[in-house]
């Protein structure tokens, strides 16, 4: 079984954190006595530091405990720092992407990684994750875009461009989302997550951009949020505005199966209905383990979807 969403802090980043706490304004705060600090970044989506997101050996022995016998270990979220000027933002990749990479190469049968870029600025990113990828990582996570920029735009150019040339896989995961409506009973997450990811998949989807980077293996955390379910709904789109069909070759359902998908849905049914929209080749196993919402142990269609996306031959 794979584990294609999962998250870990290496000590390395948990020292950079401590060495540059005043400049990333890092916070250690205990909010139950019953449970571990949580860490903030700029006093933003703050989490508990479970020991599984830093102690190596419990990582892997749950992971192994559970029956995933491969894991694919994404920074978190929280660590991306995009807010951050340029020289901070890519020393914390360079020293994330160099410690997974080290983890990577102890057991390459087990474990595989993705690193983070400082993508609010596209020509760093792509050196950085060249030098990731040279480095033996797989590819990168990022978040749905920067600001106003959605990915689709020509300001992420020069990064897509090189993951295009490096055969890279981009894992794309949600930031919480600031619409002031979700600001009530955990929408922002619970709601926001998956409407962030929706937003960033249709944009991708309807540019057209996938024809003009077809190397680049892109995976949606969270089942691809909302889109998926509402695939005929674009479909109709294209069928009536030129708006919506002026970038595509094909209907809107036909490039939904050229990306990768979680199975990060906890429900049966929603997941049986990603199968059936994108083919069971194009859904990997995920948890997001250990964040709170984790789905544990993680569902795995078939191995299909892994061979798929690391490329390797069915057995």
């Amino acid at each position: 079984m794979h584990d294609f969403h999962t998250h870990f802090i290496p000590n390395e980043v948990l020292n950079w954190l401590e060495e540059n706490k005043n400049a990333v304004n890092a916070e250690w705060i205990n909010k139950d006595p019953n449970k571990e600090d949580f860490l903030f970044i700029n006093g933003k989506w703050g989490f508990e530091l479970k020991q599984p997101f830093i102690n190596y050996d419990l990582y892997m022995e749950e992971q192994e405990s559970i029956g995933v016998s491969h894991s694919m270990i994404s920074p978190i979220p929280q660590l991306f720092l995009y807010d951050f000027p340029v020289e901070i933002t890519t020393e914390m990749s360079r020293v994330y992407n160099h410690s997974l990479a080290q983890l990577s190469k102890q057991t390459p049968d087990k474990i595989s990684a993705v690193g983070t870029v400082p993508l609010a600025h596209p020509n760093k990113a792509a050196e950085v994750l060249q030098e990731a990828m040279n480095n033996g990582l797989k590819g990168a996570i990022i978040g749905p875009g920067i600001g106003q920029h959605m990915l689709s735009d020509d300001f992420f150019k020069p990064f897509f461009e090189e993951a295009n040339r490096l055969k890279a896989i981009l894992f794309i995961h949600p930031l919480l989302c600031e619409d002031p409506r979700l600001k009530r009973r955990m929408m922002p997450n619970l709601v926001g997550v998956p409407w962030e990811t929706t937003v960033c998949a249709t944009d991708i989807l309807l540019s057209g951009m996938i024809d003009q980077y077809p190397n680049v293996k892109i995976l949606f955390a969270h089942g691809g949020g909302f889109l998926p379910y509402q695939i005929g709904r674009l479909d109709k789109g294209y069928e009536q505005w030129k708006l919506v069909s002026s970038n595509l070759q094909a209907p809107p359902s036909e490039y939904l199966k050229r990306f990768w998908y979680d199975t990060v849905l906890w429900n049966e049914d929603s997941l049986d209905n990603l199968v059936k929209a994108v083919g069971e080749d194009r859904v990997v196993g995920g948890s997001d383990y250990p964040f709170d919402l984790c789905v544990w142990p993680p569902r795995e269609i078939s191995e299909k979807g892994a061979q798929s996306l690391l490329e390797y031959a069915v057995k």
